[in-house]
């Protein structure tokens, strides 16, 4: 069984924002160690630090809402392209400059122009590929990103003591490479029409509000809050977790943290067009449902095993196993239950929810950190992501009465 038989028949322009989405991905090199240039370069508290993903967060709110409504009303391809090119200048300024909190303010500012292109590629991906074919397309765009981030982590961990500035610059010449790479090979962004049963609820509504789409679809809203609650809790993985690792390992958490991070990587990339073949049938309700409790136990793992370096990897491994069937779900479900006229304004005004919850569940989960440690703050971690799937759990239950045409005669 030829795994990578199944993406074959997308549209061209989908493999070109698949390479350039890996391309990308090759240099980010400062991300995965963000809390740890904050707390261990700057020192920084957990709070402080809670404060600047916070802070950061808030600044990239109107950012997300204006991406969306560009996505939905210029050419998204130049969109990407534009601002890509404000991102590579931001980054290579921070190769040049010395460390500081300088530094990382130009850094958001790069970070910005990456929320305002977000709702684009989400959309494109979308628009490029039918109903039936769009799991496959997101499945691949997810495969993209992570062949890139294989090395990236443990690659910036090696670098992190000494040579942090050499993440800066090999992340803008990975951008540069990626934006010439869309900029020159996609031509065309023309979305495909789809006439199928399954594509009726896409059907453009010109004129109607983000609001009135909303309020004719409940279950957007009830995904949306699952979603929400399931975000503030994944994105922990990038703040507790190497807290944790530094706090118990020293100066070595960061090269810890950086093989767990290619582990991630590593193990998309060999489970992702697994999962997706092995499950294609199951719906994307479900893959959800699944994706929620297995990151659940990927933190319990952690928690349990914490000092335990195997048990790092262990617990990364369950993690991500319920990471991609997430992935593998949540874009599809959003773009066939939505007009095609909406996908961008939605999916910025998704972003921006999901950035204000996990905002505000930093916020608490800094203090609690700094005041009760390391285990009341994972209980609560653990408790916001049995929330998330008790909700999708609803969720998958009134999902089919909502929407009838995409189920068929299935069960």
């Amino acid at each position: 069984m030829n795994l990578f038989n199944q993406y074959r028949g997308l549209r061209r322009e989908i493999y070109v924002l698949f390479f350039g989405r890996m391309v990308t991905n090759l240099g980010s090199m400062v991300w995965p160690v963000m809390t740890m240039i904050l707390s261990q370069k700057l020192g920084l508290t957990a709070a402080q630090i809670s404060y600047y993903f916070v802070g950061s967060s808030l600044v990239m709110l109107p950012a997300n809402l204006i991406g969306g409504r560009l996505a939905d009303r210029v050419n998204k391809k130049w969109l990407i392209v534009i601002c890509d090119s404000v991102s590579i200048i931001g980054f290579l300024f921070c190769a040049l400059f010395p460390l500081g909190i300088g530094t990382v303010l130009i850094f958001i500012v790069a970070g910005i122009f990456q929320s305002v292109e977000h709702p684009s590629y989400e959309a494109l991906f979308a628009d490029l590929s039918t109903t039936k074919d769009r799991e496959r397309a997101y499945s691949l765009e997810y495969l993209g990103g992570n062949l890139g981030l294989v090395l990236s982590p443990t690659i910036a961990g090696l670098l992190f003591k000494d040579y942090l500035w050499l993440s800066f610059l090999i992340s803008g010449v990975s951008i540069a490479l990626s934006t010439i790479l869309i900029a020159l090979l996609i031509k065309d962004v023309t979305p495909v029409e789809d006439h199928s049963e399954e594509a009726a609820y896409q059907e453009k509504k010109a004129g109607a509000s983000v609001f009135a789409i909303l309020r004719k679809n409940p279950m957007i809203l009830l995904y949306l809050l699952c979603g929400t609650l399931y975000s503030a809790a994944y994105g922990q993985y990038n703040f507790i977790m190497p807290l944790d690792m530094a706090a118990v390992h020293g100066d070595a958490g960061a090269v810890i943290f950086g093989t767990v991070s290619s582990l991630n990587c590593i193990t998309v990339v060999i489970f992702t067009p697994l999962i997706t073949k092995l499950f294609v049938k199951m719906r994307d309700t479900g893959k959800l449902l699944v994706g929620r409790l297995l990151v659940f136990a990927g933190y319990l793992v952690f928690l349990l095993l914490l000092g335990f370096i195997p048990g790092y990897y262990l617990a990364m491994l369950v993690f991500t196993w319920g990471e991609i069937f997430d992935v593998l779900a949540s874009g599809p479900y959003v773009s066939t239950r939505v007009p095609a006229s909406h996908r961008g304004r939605i999916n910025g005004l998704m972003s921006v929810a999901y950035t204000a919850i996990t905002g505000g569940v930093d916020l608490a989960i800094g203090q609690v950190y700094d005041r009760a440690g390391s285990t009341w703050t994972w209980t609560i971690i653990l408790a916001v992501t049995l929330v998330s799937a008790a909700l999708t759990l609803l969720l998958k239950a009134r999902d089919k009465k909502a929407y009838p045409k995409l189920y068929g005669n299935a069960d």
